[in-house]
């Protein structure tokens, strides 16, 4: 089930996640330069490579980059690795971007939609083909709500609210 309240991050893939920090958003995607908390999930050889929308919104940019294939694990893959950044306008609130990154055995990112398309929360947008990472990008108000180690299912995971009360999530998942 695909959560639907206003003001929620939902995960865009299976997977892990194994960093939250302060990163500043893809410079291709025009954003500006002020660091916003970035959730990165990596995908493992066994999770289901199918990359979903965060938020409901129209997709204002999508812009692919050529790079390296390092392990996707590493945060050194966000700015290396292959990848395709994504630009969301949701209809309340700030704009999202997330990026698709090939990994180590990944060679493909493959779009499924276009710009300007109107997407819902939780629709495919894409796969990439395996041992992959997704990073998310938080701007404020959105306090993310994850910990490191914590399991994602794409399109049901809620990664972060703009709307909570909640300080953000410490400790880690066993």
């Amino acid at each position: 089930m695909t959560p639907t309240r206003a003001g929620l991050i939902v995960s865009p893939a299976d997977g892990v996640v194994v960093s939250i920090a302060p990163a500043v958003p893809p410079p291709e995607l025009d954003m500006g330069n002020e660091p916003v908390p970035r959730i990165g999930i990596f995908l493992n050889l066994l999770d289901v490579h199918i990359a979903r929308a965060p938020v409901s919104g129209r997709l204002a940019a999508a812009r692919y980059t050529k790079g390296r294939f390092v392990n996707a694990s590493l945060d050194k893959a966000s700015e290396h690795n292959e990848r395709m950044a994504l630009r969301l306008i949701p209809d309340e609130g700030p704009e999202i971007a997330f990026v698709l990154i090939a990994g180590l055995v990944a060679r493909r990112i493959v779009r499924t939609v276009h710009e300007g398309q109107l997407l819902a929360v939780g629709e495919r947008i894409g796969l990439i083909r395996f041992g992959s990472r997704v990073d998310v990008y938080c701007p404020p108000p959105y306090v993310p709500l994850v910990a490191l180690g914590q399991r994602m299912i794409a399109g049901e995971t809620v990664l972060a609210d703009r709307l909570t009360q909640e300080p953000p999530r410490s400790g880690f998942a066993h």
